[in-house]
């Protein structure tokens, strides 16, 4: 018994020392994790403090970068507007983000915008020169060149060239006609079944800015013109998705196979569409007979041949990249745009009609002078422009000099966003800023007028050149469509979505619309 009892007392005194053992065990490891997170916390707080982003003396405000990512972090990549809206609403009309490493300035009114690009309009007219879109385009041609005299003098040619044009026997106005025969000879094609009118659109459009500079259209079943549009839509989605956002902050990543070189592969093919032109107009242009912009180009290298001039074929390759692209992508999306909103909103619809049928009467055709007696008809217009916002951080600027605003110093080199999309839809300058109403462009009276907020192309001197030409495609598309044809959202179709997609360009989502032959709208 005795022995029993001792055995029982061993086991147990064994037990507790094991026990002891294993806790002390434990703890030493528990120990050796806390100190390992320690060391790793500290060394990540050192780093912290070594890389930490220090915004400049007299800085906007804005929230805290982090090292590297700065606040990348801080944008929604699928809805990157939203993210730009609620920092606003927190910081102000202007304030400042890091991407990666480099300082950004948000304006986000429209008298901030105002004063960045009208009254101190030099020294934000700079262009970056480190973005995705910026070693896409070489920062060439007249979109992404850097503010300078070659700049300045390749916008004058094309400025004055669309502005001026009218070459051979042609007006821009009777180009854009003749589209709109194009454009309602398809539709017919659909009258009374649904149809996605995102391509028509963009043919359309495409077609307008390649009868002008490259002096021919495309046939709209033409198997190359539908991929170069899809490559077109699909490179001004590539130009500010997350990926380019990456780029921004690792850009020594292109020789790796991701997917921002897409964005290269689209350029290429592009470009080798326009050498192929150029090429083939050098073949038979004929000095002083231009028959389109490059003609009027090679004019010019020409006439300067023999005098030093930066009007050389890459810069004409530039060029015409920018147009094409500019000209192509945004009219079409508003054009998408305004066929949205018209058949979800009959009513509108209907007056636009009646006021076309009053001035037009018995005349078949359109003229762009007509705008002056339509007013509601502007005011649609320009309320779908607005809705749009087709380009809602505008192209990036930067500061060519040490200058301030609003009482913040913002240093040489700083990437500027204006914010088009505060302006566009900002409390206290629109009477509706969130629906779609044409009465934000009429004054008491019913006549038409344009509030200083209004501005989708921009402001000052970098304000997009081609906005005469958007404003003739789409008043004489718009007016041609609307009195040839009621536009009608699909039942099957369910609630409309006016969401919209973020990229270079903004689009609405994809949609259908059911197209009536009519007389009248009844």
């Amino acid at each position: 018994m005795g022995g029993r009892v001792c055995d029982f007392i061993t086991q147990q005194l064994l037990n507790t020392a094991n026990g002891v053992t294993d806790r002390l065990t434990t703890h030493k490891h528990s120990v050796t994790m806390l100190s390992s997170l320690l060391l790793l916390c500290s060394g990540v707080f050192l780093l912290f403090l070594l890389f930490r982003v220090r915004r400049p003396k007299n800085f906007p405000p804005g929230p805290t970068a982090l090292p590297l990512l700065g606040n990348l972090l801080e944008l929604n990549p699928q809805d990157p507007l939203q993210s730009f809206k609620k920092l606003a609403e927190r910081y102000g009309p202007i304030y400042s983000l890091y991407i990666g490493p480099r300082p950004v300035v948000v304006l986000a009114s429209q008298q901030v915008i105002k004063e960045a690009l009208v009254t101190r309009a030099t020294e934000f007219s700079g262009r970056p020169d480190h973005m995705l879109i910026s070693h896409i385009t070489q920062c060439k041609g007249v979109i992404l060149a850097d503010y300078g005299p070659k700049w300045q003098e390749h916008r004058r040619f094309a400025l004055t060239t669309l502005r001026n044009f009218g070459m051979g026997k042609r007006t821009m106005e009777e180009k854009i006609l003749e589209e709109t025969r194009h454009i309602c000879a398809e539709l017919e094609k659909h009258a009374g079944k649904s149809m996605d009118p995102q391509y028509l659109f963009h043919y359309a459009a495409s077609d307008i800015i390649c009868s002008v500079i490259f002096g021919s259209r495309f046939d709209y079943d033409d198997p190359y013109f539908k991929d170069l549009i899809v490559m077109i839509v699909e490179l001004t989605k590539l130009i500010l998705d997350p990926w380019a956002m990456i780029y921004e902050i690792a850009p020594f990543m292109r020789r790796f196979p991701l997917p921002f070189n897409r964005a290269f592969d689209v350029t290429r093919r592009i470009k080798s569409h326009i050498f192929k032109v150029v090429s083939e107009h050098k073949d038979s242009w004929v000095s002083g007979q231009p028959r389109d912009l490059i003609d009027c180009y090679l004019d010019k290298m020409e006439k300067r041949a023999d005098k030093g001039t930066s009007f050389e074929d890459s810069q004409l390759v530039a060029i015409l990249f920018d147009l094409l692209i500019a000209g192509t992508d945004t009219t079409s999306n508003t054009l998408r745009t305004a066929t949205l909103y018209l058949m979800t909103h009959p009513s509108i619809q209907e007056r636009c009609y009646q006021e076309i049928e009053e001035v037009l009467g018995s005349r078949e055709q359109v003229l762009f002078e007509d705008r002056q007696a339509m007013p509601y008809v502007q005011a649609m217009i320009h309320e779908a422009q607005r809705v749009a916002d087709t380009l809602p951080l505008s192209v990036f600027h930067t500061t060519i000099a040490d200058t301030h605003i609003q009482g913040y110093s913002i240093p040489k080199g700083t990437v500027i966003i204006p914010y088009l999309s505060s302006a566009l839809r900002e409390e206290g300058q629109w009477k509706s800023p969130h629906d779609f109403n044409p009465d934000n462009f009429l004054n008491e009276r019913g006549e038409f007028v344009k509030p200083d907020a209004f501005m989708p192309f921009s402001l000052g001197s970098r304000m997009c050149l081609g906005e005469g030409l958007a404003r003739m495609e789409l008043f004489l598309i718009l007016v041609t469509l609307l009195r040839r044809f009621r536009l009608v959202w699909p039942e099957e179709m369910g609630v409309p979505d006016y969401g919209m997609v973020f990229g270079g360009t903004q689009t609405p989502k994809p949609f259908q619309v059911t197209v009536h032959l009519t007389g009248g709208m009844k």
